[in-house]
């Protein structure tokens, strides 16, 4: 399948979807928002695919929204109703997309704002190049951020910071990222993408099914007070992996001291 606004190709069993607006540095559209949705379900029904990473063509992640295609559009009455009420076209749940899909890694390679930004907070690993930046830009377009962003930054980031990102709309740096923990990774320009799928291939070594049942509870249970719950409900998912073929492929692998094949 061709995309307008993206690239989508597979390094073994990593795939790699490419913002591919460099001119506008990526600057987000409805269409590159149906793209992606439609590049991440391609790669959660591909067998072969463990992980998937996105980045940015050219100089940028991704500059926010499009203003003439996205904001503009809106005012001018060529909104999308439903993507009023969730930020995305169609009305796309975006962050339960990202909940449970493959493990996604952004490799964010230049400036990540607005959209740009909030898109990737559900993401399971962020890596910065040193030359990105990333900024809540919200307030300064008279908007409030979207996507759970509410929700997703103030856990990676606490509620502090949270709030000083997203009430100065401050532009900071890779390092600054990654001092307080909005980026995961921060590595030389020239070393993104490898690290990006490396970490990929890494991941793509362990079975599909118990990456995701794991992903859900991380997501579930990181701010859950109920222990009981939380225990309860892990002890649901080793029911279910103690009977999987992965987890009989993985001690039939250990015990035969070979390297287990998951896909």
């Amino acid at each position: 399948m061709s995309y307008e606004t993206i690239l989508y190709e597979t390094d073994g069993p990593v795939a790699v979807v490419t913002l591919n607006r460099p001119e506008r540095r990526n600057a987000w559209t409805r269409v590159m928002s149906t793209e992606l949705v439609n590049a991440f379900e391609r790669a959660n029904a591909d067998r072969a695919i463990g992980a998937i990473v996105l980045t940015g063509a050219g100089k940028g992640f991704c500059a926010g929204a499009d203003i003439e295609q996205a904001f503009k559009a809106r005012i001018d009455g060529a909104g999308d109703k439903q993507e009023e009420e969730t930020g995305m076209p169609g009305g796309t749940d975006w962050a339960d997309l990202c909940r449970r899909s493959k493990p996604l890694i952004a490799a964010v390679n230049g400036a990540s704002v607005g959209v740009g930004a909030t898109m990737i907070l559900p993401f399971d690993v962020i890596i910065a190049s040193e030359e990105a930046k990333f900024g809540m830009f919200f307030v300064k377009m008279g908007l409030v951020p979207e996507l759970g962003s509410s929700h997703f930054l103030e856990r990676r980031v606490g509620f502090g910071t949270a709030n000083e990102l997203c009430l100065t709309a401050r532009l900071i740096d890779a390092r600054e990222a990654g001092r307080i923990r909005l980026a995961d990774h921060v590595v030389p320009a020239d070393e993104l993408l490898a690290k990006a799928k490396a970490l990929g291939r890494e991941i793509s070594a362990n079975p599909d099914r118990q990456l995701r049942l794991i992903k859900g509870l991380l997501r579930d249970h990181g701010p859950a007070s109920d222990l009981n719950a939380v225990q309860r409900r892990e002890g649901e998912l080793l029911k279910e992996c103690y009977v999987s073929a992965e987890h009989k492929e993985a001690v039939d692998a250990f015990l035969n001291k070979r390297t287990p094949v998951f896909r």
